[in-house]
């Protein structure tokens, strides 16, 4: 089975650009009282952390899809689990870990958006720009990364290595 490998973004990196995008969204969003939605499961640590660096009022909800078998895109997303709240007439920032084909962010911004938000955005910790095959509009960026399949800081591998404090790369990518 492969496990972690070279380290792409470290803890420090990690801590320091989750702080700027959190004061980005405390700037945009200062008087609005956004709702945070969070993708599950890979999304729950960035956002751990993205909510404690926004220092604004704020809601926070979960949201879980799936779109991936064995650790291969199987093309096909569907709700798991879906909002707690009503999100019409709100401030709403999708918060993913990863995007890389894009047709998963595809479908949740176009089912969050028939339900009517005031706005939608998306904050994004890793984006796999060279694997889009669908344009996306990501509104907050933490890391563009090389196509690597990659671990840790929320991001796992038939859910094992969420727990790391880094991102690496997939050992053998």
């Amino acid at each position: 089975m492969p496990g972690p490998g070279r380290i792409l973004i470290d803890a420090p990196e990690l801590r320091a650009r989750v702080a700027d995008v959190g004061a980005d969204l405390a700037r945009d969003f200062e008087r609005d009282r956004p709702i945070l939605v969070g993708v599950l499961q890979g999304a729950f640590l960035f956002m751990a952390d993205l909510i404690r660096a926004v220092p604004i009022d704020l809601t926070t909800d979960f949201i879980g899809v799936a779109s991936y078998a064995g650790g291969k895109s199987s093309g096909q997303v569907r709700i798991v689990s879906d909002l707690s709240v009503s999100i019409e007439g709100r401030h709403v920032v999708i918060v993913e870990d990863i995007v890389d084909t894009g047709l998963t962010l595809t479908y949740l911004k176009r089912t969050l958006e028939a339900r009517h938000p005031r706005s939608l955005r998306v904050c994004v910790l890793v984006d796999k720009v060279e694997r889009r095959q669908v344009d996306v509009l990501i509104d907050y960026v933490g890391f563009t990364i090389p196509n690597l399949f990659v671990v840790g800081y929320g991001l796992d591998y038939e859910g094992l290595y969420r727990n790391l404090p880094y991102v690496a790369a997939l050992d053998g990518d």
